[in-house]
């Protein structure tokens, strides 16, 4: 039965070509975004996974930033220790020689007192960002190196410690007192007996014997030294890992967020062609649905 009233037809096709173009309109919208989960709209659960992951990944990348100041600081402190060793080898030189009969103690003693000097400024300049690791108080220095959420959600920064000690067989070259270096403390400053301490010594009185112990007290120093160069390295080798580690693990969050989230171009392509097809005929279908009751009028004439 045909109706002038009720055109059931045209309604038929108008539904079809709403619901085609709303296809089309979530096609164009993800081929325009790159994303098949653009709002919580689209997918709450995968929406509120790839927020969280976002969120942490900006994190890891504040990390990675921190590693990287980190990483100048043990620099810092590495290159420091090792100008430092250099130096102690040569008033370990001086006084080889001086143990020479004849040899002028007091000339010795001006070389050596030049080098004590650049031991100091080494220590003083040794500093990044206001923070000094080889002329500094007992206490712990900390290096961000990571952000983790665990199990049940929680969050929380870890930190890589080193912890700094001024004893003579510590890792500090000299103590750190009210804000200036103690030059009482540390490796070079701590004092050893009459000879008194790498930093303060002067040989132009000593005996014999007195220059053989100072020999041995620049011995222990060069050894605390060395230890204390390893330690910043092995440190900055284990920043220099984690650095890799936080980068690749952003980029695998990057990756698992794209498979929850990004739109299949190829897929959404395809989809577009067809849905375009079908909005053509869908309009097609009801301009004839539309036209069917302009034939009524052929009826009555």
């Amino acid at each position: 039965m045909t109706s002038i009233n009720t055109n059931s037809s045209a309604q038929a096709a108008l539904q079809t070509l709403r619901s085609v173009n709303q296809g089309l309109n979530q096609t164009q919208n993800r081929v325009s975004s790159g994303y098949r989960v653009e709002n919580a709209s689209d997918n709450a659960a995968y929406w509120s996974i790839a927020t969280t992951m976002r969120s942490d990944n900006k994190a890891l990348s504040a990390v990675s930033d921190a590693l990287g100041v980190g990483a100048a600081k043990v620099d810092t402190a590495y290159t420091a220790m090792d100008s430092a060793i250099d130096v102690v080898t040569e008033i370990k030189a001086k006084l080889v020689a001086a143990t020479e009969s004849g040899v002028d103690k007091a000339k010795v003693q001006e070389e050596i007192g030049q080098l004590q000097q650049q031991l100091l400024s080494i220590a003083q300049s040794a500093s990044f960002n206001g923070e000094n690791w080889v002329a500094g108080a007992a206490g712990t220095k900390s290096v961000v190196s990571s952000f983790v959420r665990d199990g049940s959600n929680a969050v929380s920064v870890k930190t890589t410690d080193y912890v700094l000690s001024s004893s003579s067989m510590g890792n500090v070259l000299f103590g750190m007192s009210a804000g200036s270096v103690e030059t009482s403390t540390g490796i070079l400053g701590t004092s050893s007996g009459a000879t008194g301490s790498i930093y303060s010594m002067s040989i132009t009185n000593f005996t014999a014997g007195q220059i053989q112990t100072a020999l041995t007290n620049v011995e222990s120093a060069l050894k605390a030294m060395t230890s204390a160069g390893a330690a910043l390295g092995s440190l900055s080798k284990r920043i220099e890992l984690q650095d890799d580690f936080v980068n690749a693990l952003s980029d695998s969050i990057d990756s698992g967020i794209g498979r929850l989230v990004d739109a299949n171009m190829e897929e959404e392509s395809s989809r577009l062609s067809a849905l375009q097809t079908q909005q053509q005929l869908a309009i097609q279908s009801l301009s004839i649905a539309n036209s069917s009751s302009q034939n009524i009028l052929s009826l009555f004439r």
